[in-house]
């Protein structure tokens, strides 16, 4: 199929069961002919119109003439040693983006992307150095989903959790990433619940107020990455618009709408984000509220310098963590060596690495090359 072709039709996979149900009603066609179809792509995995066998040949043929079902075209297709699996996928319109598969005993995860680029600009992640393209619609989420659990079946291990931690800020594609969930969630869908998915946000406020409202009982993650304005501000330029005092009321407003757990997500970067200073201010911050932290060490990307803490500087961070009443996980990195792990995903192929295979840059004083860290901190 042609990339002119494409332009005439939808892809089908960003219609709800509602709309397809109503599109077949307006074709002549019995509601239940929406459940079939439902059933072919979400759940049998078709990639074609052609192979729903119990679907009779003219609404094959109506149904390709209005609209696609393919996968998307991989790029390329990495494997880490422990069997971490990133895919660089390419989108109708030749953007590209990245997904990846983790493994776990009897089970999968995917973690997908949902948009093309980010525009938020993290000074540790890959995901924003090239800016931000567009955002993606419901079917290019859903398809990778899709993808991913094609890939995780041919290992034997089903695909039970889901989280929105590619490239982009979900919750500023609210509108695509809630009509995502929702398939995946269907019983007519995926039939993934929704408290095996996740959804990451770098803290926009309102996204998260409407996530709140929203009826899902999906889980939210947290970015906070910085102990202070100051530290926050630097990492994350998110933090000037959403300052940590607002950021956090929003996250106390959230426990008090949906009665659910928040997920802060916190990299650790030596002598930067994990120090005495840095522990003592978390435990202020976070005191009393419905809470967990996962612990992130930092993960390589070619355009940044920093390192993570060594083991005896993580022991003793989380060990203070403890103390002050937190509970605190260390995430252990999947997927560093095909540079899969949390932050190193990006918009198109990763750049070859300045510092050699499985090697973290060298610490220098400056963040990004050339600006410097917060007065009196050293990376």
């Amino acid at each position: 199929m042609t990339q002119g072709e494409l332009s005439h039709k939808e892809d089908v996979r960003n219609l709800s069961f509602e709309d397809l149900k109503r599109y077949l009603e307006g074709a002549g066609e019995k509601s239940f002919r929406a459940d079939q179809v439902f059933e072919w792509i979400y759940q049998k995995g078709a990639w074609s119109f052609d192979g729903m066998s119990n679907l009779p040949k003219p609404l094959r043929d109506r149904l390709a003439r209005d609209f696609y079902c393919r996968p998307f075209v991989s790029v390329q297709k990495q494997v880490s040693p422990e069997g971490t699996t990133k895919f660089l996928f390419e989108l109708n319109d030749h953007e590209k983006i990245e997904s990846v598969l983790i493994p776990a005993q009897g089970r999968a995860t995917a973690c997908v992307s949902t948009q093309a680029g980010c525009k938020f600009g993290c000074k540790f992640c890959a995901s924003g150095v090239g800016g931000w393209v567009r955002n993606l619609t419901c079917a290019e989420i859903v398809t990778q989903v899709l993808g991913v659990r094609e890939e995780s079946l041919k290992h034997k291990k089903p695909l039970t959790n889901i989280v929105f931690m590619g490239t982009g800020e979900p919750l500023d594609n609210f509108e695509n990433l809630m009509a995502a969930i929702r398939i995946i969630n269907s019983d007519k869908g995926m039939n993934i619940g929704a408290r095996h998915m996740t959804v990451s946000t770098a803290g926009l406020i309102p996204g998260m107020k409407e996530l709140a409202q929203a009826g899902l009982q999906v889980e939210l993650a947290v970015s906070l990455h910085g102990y202070d304005d100051e530290t926050r501000s630097f990492l994350m330029p998110v933090n000037k618009k959403y300052p940590l005092k607002e950021l956090m009321a929003a996250c106390l407003e959230y426990i008090r709408e949906t009665n659910r757990q928040i997920t802060f997500e916190y990299i650790l970067i030596r002598n930067l984000t994990c120090t005495e200073k840095a522990a003592r201010a978390l435990g202020k911050l976070l005191k009393g509220m419905l809470c967990k932290m996962n612990l992130i060490p930092y993960n390589p990307v070619p355009e940044f310098d920093y390192e993570p803490p060594n083991k005896l500087e993580l022991l003793a961070f989380t060990t203070r963590l403890s103390q002050l009443g937190i509970h605190a996980t260390v995430r252990m990195p999947r997927g560093r060596e095909v540079q899969a792990a949390c932050g190193q995903l990006r918009q198109g192929p990763t750049p070859p690495r300045a510092h050699g295979p499985g090697r973290v840059s060298p610490a220098r004083p400056y963040g990004r090359r050339g600006q410097r860290v917060p007065r009196g901190r050293r990376v």
